[in-house]
């Protein structure tokens, strides 16, 4: 059954893509595979895009529908934003940023072209930066594979071990992403708080929107034969503890921990300071206290979008495993309150608990009633007082609709039921449009709505 995703969650994916992604470049003219290099050579978005491979304008391959490189390119959707990453450097915004960073052209900066084009080390003849992020980003340099990729008789596996990556695997597919999508420990793949004070956008992470937003191909019977796949409730739950577990990583990470004598405030939610200041006697406090975050007031808290999510989502681990979970969770938060060395190795724990927790979700098929526990943890009154900011406000409502989608899509639920929620689903994304204007109490009341007919429903 086909996604039911409403006008609202189109521009959130697109937002959210446009966070890394940008306006690209025009293909170049399809040309042979021919005279191709080694491993570990990126040989170009031309070298994908023959009329007998990805290039075609019509989607009418037997195997695949060959025409993933016109949707790659879309000018308008989100489908579009990778080919679109290049130029978007070229921009008035992106020269902007690096104007006031001192970085030079946006279009020539190291600090950009880490994720808004194609980091490759060993380039081929057809590779060009201007064509964004392109194939080989996402699926791995093509010079000791492209070849065997059109051969007869030689399948996906065969690939793989010649480099193509893994992308059926949420796991890898999760962790390709987030390079971007978030940042990592390599160079010019992380977006400061200096950055961000220069006008880059903020960024967030959801897997499964993401996939959905970004899918140049069909996922068909064929490709459920050759490669398998996963349904999006359980690809959800694996973007979260993944997601987690990177930026916890990344925390630890030495390099990353400070900008002169002020911490690293990237890892931090941003508008839990970023909030109006009046001296005026009757100013409505604008900060709640979160219950899932103890720490002394005033202190800014780690951004824990991904571990909300993560909590809800532990309900189908093992008891024992979802307990740690939280327990870690909690010893994190208390850490970031006494001092760098015990934060950081309560982040190890807790990025160790995040991944038994992916695999554990990858182990076996979410339940109809897995699923809706998911989603009742969601809504209910367990989480909603952790929703004090926007960016977990965020997070909270792409799931429900991801949730709710995934649940339709295996039949579990009428898609009649998931229209009746629309209004209130809608106007929780409508309280999340602006992050300057995110009121809890109004997120609240929407979600409240939907969780009122899920019980229904269920």
């Amino acid at each position: 059954m086909g996604r039911i995703r409403p006008v609202a969650v189109w521009a959130s994916a697109a937002l959210f893509l446009a966070l890394c992604v940008g306006i690209g470049a025009v293909l170049p003219s399809s040309a042979s595979a021919g005279q191709l290099s080694s491993p570990g050579v990126h040989e170009g978005v031309a070298s994908c895009a023959g009329s007998t491979c990805h290039g075609r304008q019509a989607p009418d391959g037997a195997v695949v529908r060959q025409n993933e490189l016109v949707s790659w390119q879309d000018p308008t959707g989100p489908g579009g934003s990778h080919s679109r990453a290049w130029r978007t450097l070229t921009y008035a915004r992106a020269q902007a940023i690096t104007r006031r960073l001192g970085l030079g052209p946006a279009q020539n900066a190291p600090a950009c072209l880490g994720c808004h084009a194609e980091p490759a080390a060993a380039r081929g003849a057809r590779f060009q930066v201007s064509d964004g992020v392109g194939c080989e980003s996402c699926h791995g340099a093509s010079g000791g594979w492209i070849a065997s990729h059109y051969t007869v008789g030689v399948g996906h596996a065969d690939n793989v071990a010649r480099g193509m990556t893994p992308l059926e695997d949420p796991v890898v597919r999760a962790n390709v992403c987030l390079d971007c999508h978030w940042g990592s420990d390599r160079p010019n793949q992380f977006v400061t708080h200096e950055m961000m004070s220069a006008g880059h956008p903020r960024l967030s992470f959801e897997l499964e929107l993401f996939t959905a937003f970004q899918q140049h191909h069909d996922v068909d019977a064929d490709y459920v034969q050759r490669k398998a796949t996963m349904d999006s409730a359980r690809l959800w739950a694996i973007g979260q503890a993944v997601a987690l577990q990177r930026i916890l990583t990344v925390y630890g990470d030495a390099g990353r921990a400070g900008n002169g004598v002020f911490p690293e405030f990237y890892f931090f939610d941003c508008h839990s300071c970023h909030r109006p200041i009046s001296d005026e006697p009757n100013a409505p406090l604008l900060v709640e206290a979160n219950p899932g975050r103890p720490i002394p007031a005033g202190m800014p808290p780690f951004n824990d979008e991904n571990m909300i999510m993560l909590a809800a989502a532990a309900r189908t681990a093992p008891a024992s495993l979802a307990q740690r979970f939280q327990t870690d969770s909690r010893a994190f938060h208390q850490a970031l309150a006494s001092d760098r060395a015990g934060a950081v190795e309560a982040a190890r724990r807790l990025a160790g608990t995040a991944g038994q927790l992916s695999a554990s979700f990858a182990s076996s098929p979410f339940s109809r009633a897995d699923t809706f526990a998911i989603l009742e943890d969601v809504l209910g009154e367990a989480l909603a007082p952790r929703y004090t900011d926007y960016s977990g406000g965020a997070q909270a409502v792409m799931a429900v609709d991801t949730l709710l989608n995934a649940l339709v899509a295996q039949g579990q639920i009428e898609a009649g039921a998931v229209r009746a929620m629309r209004p209130d689903i809608d106007r929780a994304y409508a309280a999340v449009r602006d992050p300057n204007r995110y009121r809890p109490q109004e997120f609240r009341r929407a979600l409240g709505g939907v969780a009122a007919a899920v019980r229904r429903a269920r």
